[in-house]
């Protein structure tokens, strides 16, 4: 007998108790959102949230549309659309219980390169108060994308039907908006990037000013780029999460979502138009975000570094695993404690001491089975956000570098391509092949993967930094990884 598959028809025959559904009739949910960049992230998060204020009643005029820029973005287009955009969030505990809830807040799915001219006009209507944004830290890269350009001409001459970035896309909205001297929505940047508002606003304004200086002016007077700290551990979904919530729960889910427990978000509150009370949700609704930020960036993700290049090294392939060995988490929390906190700007009522423990029990969830190989992926867009602007400042104060260099180091190691068994490692960069060409050249010089300007700038040139990079290094070459991080 075949399980019944998720969708608006099976949702009240779904018989089990354990999964929560959406206590609003979704009949009634209009769009206000359009989110680009729909991922686990952004399911297990924002649309998480979102769901919890249209379940006490408000909100249902914020209902998310979602938006695919990339070709492989059709894959969720399809998976959502296959069950009316209803999709199962799977909470996991470090205890080992779990909750299930069906997410009914995403309502539709925009495949941009399908019909760039409709996607612009979902973008128009006016009702669309909020985009948003989880792209990843590279998107945001103007000089890296071969198909910036093509879209300045396209937009420079009018035309919205080959549109392929985001950028393009939003700016043809926007001025859209200028032309019917609109309020324009909010652009809401939902990336793991220190100051992520200010980096979206300054990314679109250079883009727009390729387009018409007058449209950024107008743009730079009119739309709001709030900053957001967001945090929740999600893993890429595996066919193992698949197999539980058909086997669990007695339905099967084309793209269900798995996560931890724990979940914070931390906004700015500025706004062009309305937005939904998203403090009622749990949201940390403030007017600075960039202490919450710091404390994000350079404890959470700058540890995820600090234990995933030696932890893949030593053998692990599963997060858990690693920070179970207490060198490695006695490791995280020294690098913590040593050279993050002091980094910090002042948090008044927030325990660091206790945000540092609850980060090694986070990273030991075993059932959220989080992988290494995850955490390894496009270092040279996390490396540079998150651990070098610790380094800097710390240099720059006379603080010790230490342990910061010494990730650096295993970095470097990693990105030479094979473990210590000599089984090749697929290192997964968009900058892979620049990496590894240093790389290659570690063992006769000691300093090579530093020298690689585009990431590293002038760190060479800092002995307080280099001196123990270089020692490290040479461990991680004589003794192995776990050797090198019990000495550490």
């Amino acid at each position: 007998m075949s399980l019944p598959h998720l969708g608006t028809a099976t949702l009240d025959s779904l018989d089990s108790p354990e999964v929560t559904l959406p206590a609003y009739d979704r009949s009634r949910v209009t769009p206000g959102i359009v989110h680009i960049g729909v991922g686990g992230f952004h399911r297990a998060h924002q649309a998480r949230y979102l769901d919890d204020l249209m379940n006490t009643g408000q909100a249902l005029d914020f209902g998310i549309v979602g938006m695919g820029v990339m070709p492989s973005d059709s894959r969720m287009r399809d998976a959502l659309a296959s069950q009316d955009y209803l999709y199962t969030l799977v909470e996991k505990a470090p205890s080992g219980k779990q909750h299930a809830r069906v997410i009914g807040s995403i309502i539709d799915y925009v495949f941009a390169p399908e019909d760039p001219r409709a996607a612009v006009a979902r973008l128009v209507d006016p009702a669309i108060r909020i985009v948003s944004l989880t792209v990843t830290e590279g998107g945001y890269a103007l000089d890296t994308n071969p198909h910036v350009a093509a879209d300045v001409a396209a937009l420079r001459a009018g035309n919205t039907e080959e549109l392929r970035t985001f950028f393009g896309l939003i700016t043809a909205a926007l001025m859209e908006h200028r032309r019917r001297e609109n309020t324009p929505f909010t652009i809401m940047s939902c990336d793991n990037i220190q100051g992520n508002g200010e980096m979206a606003r300054e990314m679109f304004l250079r883009f727009a000013a390729q387009v018409d200086e007058d449209l950024a002016d107008w743009i730079k007077q009119r739309v709001a780029f709030p900053n957001s700290m967001v945090d929740r551990i999600t893993p890429e979904t595996t066919e193992a999460d698949h197999a539980e919530v058909a086997e669990r729960y007695g339905y099967t889910d084309a793209w269900p979502v798995v996560c931890e427990d724990f979940t914070q978000w931390v906004l700015e509150d500025s706004f062009s138009a309305e937005r939904p009370a998203y403090e009622e949700a749990g949201v940390q609704v403030v007017a600075d975000v960039v202490p919450y930020e710091l404390m994000k960036l350079r404890l959470l993700n700058a540890s995820h570094q600090g234990l995933c290049y030696f932890g893949y090294l030593a053998g692990h392939r599963l997060v858990h695993d690693v920070v179970r060995d207490e060198a490695f988490s006695r490791f995280l929390l020294a690098y913590m404690e040593q050279e993050a906190t002091p980094s910090l700007r002042p948090l008044p009522g927030v325990d660091l001491e206790a945000y540092r423990h609850r980060l090694i029990a986070r990273f030991g969830n075993e059932a959220v089975k989080d992988t290494v190989a995850r955490l390894c992926a496009e270092s040279s867009d996390r490396i540079p956000k998150w651990l070098i602007p610790v380094i800097r400042e710390n240099l720059a104060a006379g603080r010790p570098v230490e342990l910061s260099a010494a990730i650096v180091a295993s970095w470097a190691r990693y990105a030479e391509g094979t473990d210590e068994q000599g089984q090749p490692i697929t290192v997964v960069d968009r900058l892979a092949e620049p990496l590894q060409e240093h790389a290659a050249k570690n063992r006769e010089d000691i300093l090579a993967f530093l020298r690689y300007s585009e990431v590293f700038g002038d760190l060479i040139d800092q002995p307080a930094f280099t001196e123990p990079y270089a020692a490290t290094l040479r461990s991680l070459h004589e003794r192995g990884a776990q050797a090198t991080v019990e000495a550490l």
